[in-house]
């Protein structure tokens, strides 16, 4: 769903109009207030929100599930190297 010019609407609007939008929104509207002309909050049904966390949730899920096909891939091929001689490598260029 797309955000339309009455979709936006000044904090003053909102404070004023706070049920009415409330109805609006929970019918499926999304909202954007607006303050001193600029981008302030957006009003979504709680149901929305859940699912845009549960999507970014999964998101995260999936960039887990990647990087640990990368290191595995990395393994099969041989790129890798021993902890603590990269640890140790480390301790000796500080301490250089």
């Amino acid at each position: 769903m797309g955000i339309s010019a009455s979709d936006i609407i000044p904090l003053s609007h909102a404070r004023a109009n706070f049920s009415e939008l409330a109805e609006e929104v929970k019918a499926g509207a999304e909202k954007i207030v607006t303050k001193n002309g600029e981008s302030f909050i957006a009003l979504i049904d709680s149901d929305r929100l859940d699912y845009y966390h549960q999507l970014e949730r999964a998101r995260i899920h999936l960039l887990l599930i990647d990087a640990a096909s990368k290191g595995l891939d990395d393994v099969a091929a041989g790129r890798l190297k021993d902890a603590r001689s990269v640890i140790q490598a480390i301790k000796r260029r500080r301490s250089a």
